[in-house]
This record gives structure tokens, C-alpha cells and sequence, in this order.
């Protein structure tokens, strides 16, 4: 039986749906200005969506992304007003953005450092030629070259040229105490392909890809079981989320995962798509979630995150929300 098949009670075996890819990585700011300043004039991100968490309205939630707000480009972070993360195992430990070259790694070594952003130097990991460094607020990222694969949509009002702005998501790092119970749901759970394995600084690194493959598709796991459990704060992640075409297949992610006997929120409709969330076994919080309809569904693509987007549910409060807000100036 292949990773992307399972035997259901009944004895019949049942394809797992194919993931596009990575959807979205959520993480924690308790920096909400400065944040909006790093991601945008730094980074070079367009603002999509400045909305708030639907399950806690007195914080915002923003969506960073490419030029275009394509699924896979989205970079969103809570305002929680939270303590530093305890970093640690049982977490997202890195989040990957690509670029299209490695002339863009070394053009980023520059700029980073002119903005006083500690980098390190490019090299390879994890098989990709690759740049670290941290936020002002400690998440931990890596630029890496994709070798410009696919389609890139960048921003026209970015401060970084087009040449060289960030192309979307690429792979994250998972840190776990024991890399079986994880590679069980990658793999059967969520028919992740396992690729590969690396050496590094901070243990065995195992690639799982899914879909189509590539640095916009992987999940990386480092094995760290020396290490404490990490406590979510501000300069953490949150969640990582994966793609589903649409309803229809989220419906089937639902059932497939509560078959594996996974406790899951059901779907959520969080209007700009729609969710399913579970942990894996080592407390990881994954959400799989739909390409559309989009951030556009509520206003126009010229002029998305410019004002402050409420679904509809919650429209008839924005008067209290929008007062309970702190100004992002």
C-alpha cells in the first residue's frame, strides 16, 4: 500500500486528496506597528488583509503576500500582546521565503545588513542555497533560492525591485523530540513523499514534499530531543498551513482526517477560504485550508489591505472592533 493510501474499516483502500502545497504560516507579533513596518519596507511584502482574529476581535490579524495575493505567498501574523516564545522543540522552528536566485540571496545579505538585520552567510541547507536571520521580535526566517521556478506576481509599490521580492512561502522547519508520530501524519495522514535527509548544526533534518514537489511544497523536521518544549509567544509560530484546491476537497481532508482518528475543528469558514485544524502527535497545530475565494471577495485587488476587512458576520460590530483597535501608524 502506498504513503497516500489507507484501508478504511470496511477493508476498502482510499486515496488521501493531493495538497498543492504550502497555504499560509501564521505567527505572533506583539509589535503590531512595527511589524507592519518590517514586513512591508523591509521585506517588501504587500499589506492584503488588515483584518482581525475572528476568534478574538480586539487583535488584529495581518496577511502579508506577493503582488497578486496568491495562495502560498501568505505571511499573517496575531497581535497578541505576548512575552517573547520560549524557543524549543515541539514548534515551527524556521519559516522559509523564496526568492528566484542566488543573486537575490547575496543582494539580500546587503540589505538586510544596511537595515542593521543580523544574516548569515548564504550556503547551502537542507539542499538549498539559502540565507538566516531573525525579525526585530526573534522569528526565525531562511531566504533560499528556487531557481525562479513557477510564476512570481511582484508588487509594483514594493520598496525591494522585482528582480529580486520575495516569491511566497517556502519550506518550513519543524522541531520534534522524536521524528516518528510526525512523519506518520506527513506521510499516510497527509500523502507527504519522504524525500530526503541532511546533517546540520542542529540534528538530522528529513524532507517530506507533497503535490508538486519543490521548496514551495516541503516540510522540513529536525529531530531535537534534547531540547524543552517551546511556550508560544510573540516571535513564534502559530500554525502552518497547507492547500486545498477547494470545498470539496477540504470536505474529504475533514473526513480522512477524523478516519485516522485526529481530532480536528471540522471546517471552519473563515470567508477569504475555508479551515480544518488539527495537532499532529508532538502538539504541532497544522490547518489545511482552500485557495479561494480569496482576499479579493471583499474588495478590490487595487486596493486590498488598505482599509480594515471584516466578514460579514462580523460587520454589524465594527464600530466597537474598530475602537478597541490600536492605530497601525
Amino acid at each position: 500500500m502506498s504513503e497516500q493510501q489507507r484501508t478504511d474499516p470496511a477493508g476498502a483502500t482510499t486515496e488521501a486528496p493531493r495538497l498543492g502545497g504550502l497555504h499560509h504560516l501564521t505567527a505572533i507579533t506583539a509589535r503590531a506597528a512595527g511589524n507592519l513596518r518590517f514586513c512591508t519596507q523591509i521585506l517588501g511584502l504587500r499589506l492584503v488583509k488588515k483584518t482581525v482574529n475572528q476568534d478574538d476581535t480586539t487583535a488584529y490579524h495581518l496577511f502579508y503576500a506577493d503582488g497578486a495575493a496568491t495562495p502560498g505567498t501568505d505571511l499573517t501574523f496575531f497581535d497578541w500582546p505576548a512575552p517573547p516564545e520560549r524557543r524549543g522543540t515541539r514548534s515551527i522552528a524556521r519559516t522559509g521565503l523564496r526568492v528566484g536566485s542566488a543573486e537575490s540571496l547575496h543582494w539580500w545579505a546587503g540589505r538586510l545588513r544596511a537595515e542593521g538585520v543580523a544574516v548569515s552567510e548564504v550556503a547551502e541547507r537542507a539542499g538549498h542555497l539559502s540565507l538566516d536571520f531573525e525579525d526585530p521580535e526573534g522569528q526565525r526566517f531562511r531566504l533560499l533560492d528556487d531557481g525562479g521556478a513557477g510564476e512570481a506576481h511582484p508588487w509594483e509599490r514594493s520598496p525591494v525591485p522585482a528582480a529580486h521580492q520575495i516569491r511566497g512561502l517556502g519550506p518550513v522547519t519543524l522541531s520534534v523530540p522524536d521524528l516518528r508520530p510526525t512523519a506518520a501524519v506527513l506521510t499516510t495522514v497527509l500523502g507527504m513523499r519522504a524525500e530526503r535527509e541532511h546533517a546540520s548544526a542542529d540534528g538530522p533534518v528529513h524532507v517530506f514534499a507533497m503535490g508538486p514537489g519543490g521548496p514551495a511544497a516541503e516540510v522540513h523536521v529536525v529531530v531535537q530531543p534534547q531540547l524543552p518544549a517551546a511556550r508560544e509567544g510573540a516571535g513564534g509560530v502559530h500554525h502552518v498551513a497547507f492547500r486545498a484546491a477547494d470545498a470539496a476537497e477540504l470536505r474529504a481532508w475533514a473526513e480522512r482526517v477524523a478516519g485516522f482518528g485526529l481530532r480536528s475543528s471540522g471546517e471552519v469558514e473563515r470567508y477569504y477560504f475555508r479551515s480544518l485544524y488539527f495537532r499532529e502527535p508532538n502538539g504541532i497545530l497544522f490547518e489545511i485550508a482552500t485557495d479561494g475565494p480569496g482576499f479579493a471577495v471583499d474588495e478590490p485587488m487595487e486596493t486590498l489591505g488598505e482599509r480594515l476587512a471584516l466578514p460579514p458576520f462580523l460587520e454589524p460590530r465594527r464600530a466597537a472592533i474598530e475602537a478597541g483597535l490600536k492605530p497601525l501608524d
